[in-house]
């Protein structure tokens, strides 16, 4: 469990991942949104992910080789801009996703 109060049990947000143009993909709760640009809680970057063919496999099924997935410490917000796409993720997605062991650079 995060270090942070889940922005799910405070504020009924959903847990999404989102595609953007040029950094990346990450997980997390959807807080806001404005055209391309939204906040992200508690999210994670999806670095590199294996088990799932694609974003929409893992927004739906989640990872069948979380030991081969890269996805780094989770961060309390972070602010989004060049969203090209967001998708709701079921609830076996998520914790597939929330159990992925934090990847570092040291490892």
């Amino acid at each position: 469990m995060s270090k942070w109060i889940k922005a799910e049990e405070e504020k009924g947000m959903k847990y999404v991942i989102i595609r953007t143009y040029s950094a990346g993909v990450f997980a997390g709760y959807l807080e806001s949104r404005n055209g391309k640009e939204g906040v992200v809680l508690d999210a994670r970057r999806l670095w590199c992910w294996d088990g799932a063919a694609s974003l929409s496999e893992l927004a739906t099924k989640g990872v069948s080789k979380p030991e081969n997935c890269k996805f780094p410490c989770e961060v309390s917000r972070i602010e989004l801009t060049e969203i090209i796409e967001i998708l709701d993720c079921t609830e076996k997605a998520k914790k597939s996703i929330e159990n992925v062991k934090e990847w570092t650079h040291n490892e």
